[in-house]
C-alpha cells in the first residue's frame, strides 16, 4: 500500500523505462521478469555489494534472536534506506536453495483478482548478479492443486514490487537460489483455509515426500510491511488512528506489540486468525482495520506452513521476533550515491513500520 498509494505514477513510469532499456528477449527461451522499483531496491550488483557492505559495518547480529536454517521468515519490502539492517537479520539465515515466496497483490482491485493464489509464468526474474530461476516446483504445485484455488497472471506479478524487494537480498548469500513467486490478493480467512490445506498437500507432495528437508533445501518467506500510519500523503485517507503526537506515536507502537505477539510464539490457527481480526475489517474483507499491507500473505503463508508442519510430524513451529523497526525510529541508510533514493515521505505525519519474525 505504500508505494501503491504514493508512487503509482512513478512506477508506472519506470516499468516504462526498464522495458525500453533492456534488450529485446526471447520469451521462448528466456521469459524474465524485469524490476519495477529500481529506485526503493537495488537491481545492480554494485548496488548491492555497496549496501550490504555499509549496512554490516559496525553491526552484529543479536545472538538471542539467531536461528540458523529458519523454515518460515517474515519480512519487510520497503526501501532499503529505511529497512536498513532488518533485511539482512531476517533473510541472512535463509540456507536453502528452494524459496517459497508469499507476496502482496497490492493492485490486485485494478485486475479484479481476488480468491485465488496468483502465479507467474516467468522462467527467471532479474536479480543483481544475475537471472534468478523460477524453480520447476512451480509447475509441478500447479498440476497438484484442485482448479479455482490459483490463476497465473505476469501483469499482476510484473507491477508488484513486494517480491522483487527480497531477491537480492536471498542472492546476496546464495548465487544459486531458485523462487516460487506467489501473490495473495484479497480473501476471507475461511478462503484462505480451503486453499491452505490442499496447496500444504502439494507441497508435501512434491517436496517432503521426495526426501527434501524443510530448511535445509527449501524455505518459506512471507513478504509484508506493517503498520502504514499518518495522516498526510495516504490517498487523501487518514490513519492517524491516535494522532500523530508522542502520546499517539507510542499508543501505535503498543498496538503493533499486540499484533506482533499473534506471530510469535507456537504458531496455531487460533492466533493466524487473531492476526486477521486485528488487520481485517470483520464486516469487509477487502478493507483495512489496521494498515498491514501483508493482511493476506501472512495469514495465507502461515495456515500453509502450519498445515505442512502438522502433516509431517514435526514439533510445532515457534515464532521468534528478529526484530521491528520503522522509517522513522532510525537514521536512513545513504544510497542516494547508488543511484537510488526513497519512494516515500518518512516523518511522523508518514511512515511505515517493519516486522522481521523467523519459525522453526
Amino acid at each position: 500500500m505504500h508505494k501503491m498509494i504514493v508512487r503509482n505514477t512513478m512506477m508506472l513510469i519506470i516499468i516504462s523505462i526498464a522495458f525500453l532499456a533492456c534488450k529485446p528477449v526471447n520469451r521462448e527461451t528466456n521469459n524474465l521478469r524485469y524490476p519495477v522499483d529500481t529506485i526503493g531496491f537495488a537491481h545492480l550488483d554494485y548496488q548491492m555489494d555497496s549496501i550490504m557492505e555499509r549496512l554490516t559495518r559496525n553491526h552484529e547480529q543479536n545472538p538471542e534472536t539467531f536461528l540458523d536454517m529458519p523454515k518460515v521468515v517474515i519480512s519487510p519490502h520497503d526501501d532499503y534506506a529505511f529497512v536498513g539492517n532488518l533485511y539482512p537479520e531476517t533473510l541472512k539465515n535463509i540456507r536453502a536453495t528452494t524459496v517459497f515466496l508469499f507476496g502482496v497483490a497490492h493492485k490486485a482491485r485494478l485486475l479484479g483478482l481476488e480468491d485465488q493464489l496468483i502465479f507467474d509464468s516467468y522462467d527467471c526474474w532479474k536479480g543483481p548478479y544475475g537471472d534468478v530461476k523460477v524453480s520447476e516446483i512451480r509447475d509441478m504445485l500447479k498440476q497438484q492443486l484442485p482448479p479455482g484455488l490459483f490463476v497465473v497472471n505476469d501483469s499482476m506479478h510484473q507491477m508488484e514490487h513486494s517480491l522483487e524487494a527480497l531477491i537480492p537480498f536471498l542472492q546476496f548469500y546464495n548465487r544459486d537460489v531458485q523462487i516460487i513467486p506467489v501473490l495473495v490478493p484479497y480473501m476471507s480467512y475461511n478462503r484462505m483455509e480451503d486453499i491452505a490445506k490442499p496447496l500444504s498437500e502439494a507441497i508435501r507432495s512434491v517436496l517432503v515426500d521426495k526426501g527434501l528437508e524443510w530448511g535445509k533445501d527449501f524455505a518459506f518467506v512471507i513478504s509484508t510491511d506493517a503498520v502504514h500510519y499518518g495522516d498526510e500523503d495516504w490517498g487523501g485517507k487518514n490513519f492517524a488512528v491516535y494522532g500523530t503526537d508522542s502520546a499517539g506515536y507510542a499508543r501505535t507502537l503498543a498496538h503493533e506489540k499486540m499484533i506482533m505477539d499473534t506471530l510469535s510464539g507456537n504458531l496455531s490457527p487460533r492466533k493466524i486468525k487473531a492476526f486477521c481480526e486485528f488487520t481485517v475489517d470483520e464486516n469487509n474483507y477487502h478493507e483495512y482495520k489496521w494498515t498491514w499491507c501483508g493482511r493476506y500473505s501472512v495469514p495465507l503463508g502461515l495456515l500453509t506452513v502450519f498445515e505442512l508442519n502438522e502433516a509431517t510430524g514435526n514439533k510445532p513451529l515457534a515464532g521468534t521476533i528478529i526484530g521491528y523497526s520503522n522509517s522513522i525510529n532510525h537514521p536512513v541508510l545513504k544510497v542516494d550515491d547508488l543511484g537510488m533514493g526513497t519512494t516515500a515521505p518518512a516523518n511522523t505525519h508518514h511512515w511505515v513500520g517493519y516486522a522481521s519474525i523467523a519459525y522453526k
